[in-house]
């Protein structure tokens, strides 16, 4: 039973999420962490007479590693990349090419035979499309946006001349791409206008952290972050952090809210938490993905529980509600 409600699931990656068409060229690109959900996945393209091809690498060391060359290479042929994979590549320059080359890119990082069958995979998209895609709107029309929350989060972030990126779990035109199950909008500030406080309380899904037992803190000046605290948590990125004599590493790459109401908590799972509806989060790393201009050699997202966020102080998220729908 379990198998056949697994298929249920990679059927929706499949006909939904990324809208694969009869004799197109699907790559499943995996690791052995996640094989078996890349297995389902290739397999529900393969019923939809799609031409399948599915490999495997050895993980990432980090999300926003670059694949092996081989699968880069392989990117470049596909019409459709689908990422079962336990360490993202959705940052890498490699993700980049294939889009620019016109592949349609669905990512699922650390996703478990569990999340096919439960959970925010079984998202309303459709229904979701139109609010995600104005959320985008709204962020590519701002100047600047202000973020604050009653755990002490106060930060002003420049987006003058940016463009919003709309992920609502659907990639159907050629060049697109989403990650699964986030259901996300986002935005790359401008580099160097991002300043003041921002506590994470929510999850950090990177770096093998998950749900933060501890809040992190850090202090951000002209778009880098100066500061890190908080426990373990703050531990671990430090450590990262250290391991990489690149000072892209410290900057503000991304502000991006999650959207999906079949993800109502912070829960551990990857994909959950950087769609769990109504988090405000950041992205810290490369930013030349999302329309900006850094590449760092890691990148990772801190979300915020119950945030207030305005735009050119309009409120379109206020404890971590929406408000314009």
């Amino acid at each position: 039973m379990d198998s056949v409600q697994e298929m249920k699931g990679a059927s929706i990656v499949v006909e939904t999420c990324a809208a694969v068409d009869p004799g197109e060229d699907v790559l499943v690109v995996s690791d052995w962490e996640v094989a078996d959900v890349a297995e389902r996945v290739a397999a529900a393209a393969k019923e939809r007479d799609a031409n399948v091809t599915m490999t495997l690498m050895d993980p990432r060391e980090y999300d926003g590693n670059e694949p092996e060359e081989t699968i880069a290479a392989a990117m470049l042929e596909a019409d459709v990349i689908i990422t079962p994979v336990h360490r993202s590549i959705t940052h890498s320059a490699a993700t980049a090419r294939a889009k620019e080359n016109g592949a349609r890119v669905i990512s699922m990082v650390k996703f478990t035979p569990e999340q096919l069958k439960t959970g925010g995979l079984y998202a309303d998209y459709e229904g979701m499309r139109s609010h995600c895609e104005e959320m985008a709107r709204k962020f590519s029309e701002a100047s600047e946006a202000h973020v604050t929350s009653t755990h002490g989060t106060d930060v002003t972030v420049g987006l003058e001349g940016r463009d919003g990126n709309a992920h609502p779990g659907i990639a159907d035109e050629p060049g697109e791409f989403t990650a699964l199950v986030h259901i996300e909008a986002n935005i790359s500030p401008v580099e160097g206008t991002t300043n003041g406080t921002v506590v994470f309380d929510g999850a950090i899904p990177n770096l093998d952290i998950g749900v933060l037992e501890t809040p992190v803190e850090m202090e951000i000046e002209d778009g880098a972050v100066t500061s890190v605290e908080g426990g373990r948590e703050a531990e671990r990125i430090a450590s990262v952090w250290a391991e990489h004599d690149d000072p892209a590493v410290y900057n503000i790459a991304q502000l991006a809210v999650g959207m999906n109401p079949e993800c109502p908590e912070f829960n551990g799972w990857f994909s959950n938490d950087h769609g769990r509806y109504g988090n405000v989060h950041f992205g810290i790393g490369t930013s030349s993905n999302l329309g900006g201009t850094t590449r760092a050699p890691v990148h990772f997202d801190a979300m915020m529980g119950g945030p207030t966020l305005e735009l050119d102080g309009d409120v379109v998220v206020e404890d971590g509600e929406f408000t314009f729908f």
